[in-house]
């Protein structure tokens, strides 16, 4: 069973040193990552057959961003080719009172300019029985937005699962009227989605503020599985300082709501942690688990996944599930 994830990947640069400032850093370390490849890349990890979708530039950076994919076991053989740049983001990680700090230089990528003609959904699709999708896709252009509806379409006519994460980043999108528009027609295509209580205020206007922040999420994943019919899964970050948060997960089907052991982690990289949440709860969808188990698992793996640096989570699934048993006192493994 092969799960597809369609996206932008980019080019990740970070001082190369851990605490130093954009700034002020004279080296910076290269890396390749995006929501939907942290997913592809999660789900290779726990074993799964994945193939990345996209379009990359037929250069040098388009090669080696392949070969970051293809060194993590992903099939990068449908991965159009065409278009002038990757998109490149900057990353300097905060800690205890400083915060992180993201700056994008992605215009003019080669998927943002891309259109509907490049991608032949039923080619791209064969052999596959998942896709997955993020709302951060549509964001990058008109374009992007024909062609992530017409993958999620295409996918849905195939009789294939659609998954949607709703990865709503501000700074890409002018309206958030505008997302809530394109983000419904995405949930009405999808059999599973991913969100927070944050994602429903800013695009749907949907607010919990009577509400702890726990029970906010439950609360949103319960409204998402009732409005369109899917199973809906969630996070809560309650946020300490950039160093320390406690984290908690939530899942819900159309008859029960499931909650995650609530975990507390001092933070290397919180790059990339939500994208481990959903790749490991599609693990366990996929695996036909029960929903309180996958949600324990995959709240497991969204804390382990802040304890290692860069975007990629690649956790075994022996090293996720010890943390879901309760191991988390950090000792010694000889």
């Amino acid at each position: 069973m092969t799960i597809a994830c369609f996206g932008e990947l980019m080019l990740r640069l970070s001082p190369s040193q851990p605490g130093e400032t954009l700034r002020h850093t004279h080296q910076l370390k290269m890396e390749f990552a995006g929501a939907e490849s942290n997913v592809a890349t999660g789900l290779s990890a726990l074993g799964n057959s994945v193939r990345f979708l996209s379009k990359f530039p037929n250069n040098t950076i388009g090669d080696a961003a392949i070969a970051s994919l293809q060194g993590y076991g992903i099939d990068c053989s449908h991965i159009i080719r065409g278009g002038d740049r990757l998109g490149t983001y900057f990353i300097e990680l905060g800690h205890s009172l400083r915060p992180s700090k993201v700056v994008y230089d992605r215009a003019h990528s080669a998927i943002s300019e891309s259109s509907c003609n490049d991608f032949d959904w039923p080619y791209l699709l064969q052999g596959c029985r998942y896709l997955h999708l993020s709302g951060i896709t549509p964001a990058l252009s008109d374009t992007c937005v024909d062609v992530t509806l017409d993958a999620a379409k295409s996918a849905q006519r195939l009789g294939l699962t659609v998954s949607f994460d709703m990865n709503f980043r501000r700074s890409l999108w002018q309206d958030s009227t505008r997302a809530g528009e394109i983000f419904t027609q995405l949930l009405k295509t999808a059999d599973i989605a991913f969100g927070n209580a944050g994602v429903m205020a800013d695009v749907f206007n949907q607010t919990y503020d009577n509400l702890a922040p726990e029970a906010a999420a439950a609360q949103a994943a319960r409204d998402l599985s009732d409005t369109y019919g899917l199973i809906a899964a969630t996070t809560c970050r309650q946020s300490h300082s950039a160093s320390q948060n406690t984290l908690s997960g939530f899942i819900a089907n159309r008859n029960e709501t499931f909650r995650s052991q609530t975990i507390r982690v001092d933070i290397l990289d919180r790059l990339g942690t939500g994208d481990a949440f959903a790749s490991a709860c599609l693990d366990g969808i996929i695996k036909n688990k029960p929903l309180k188990d996958t949600v324990n698992f995959a709240n497991a793996a969204f804390a382990l996944a802040h304890a290692v640096y860069g975007d990629p989570h690649l956790s075994s699934r022996e090293d996720i599930q010890a943390i879901a048993d309760g191991q988390t006192g950090g000792y010694i493994l000889r």
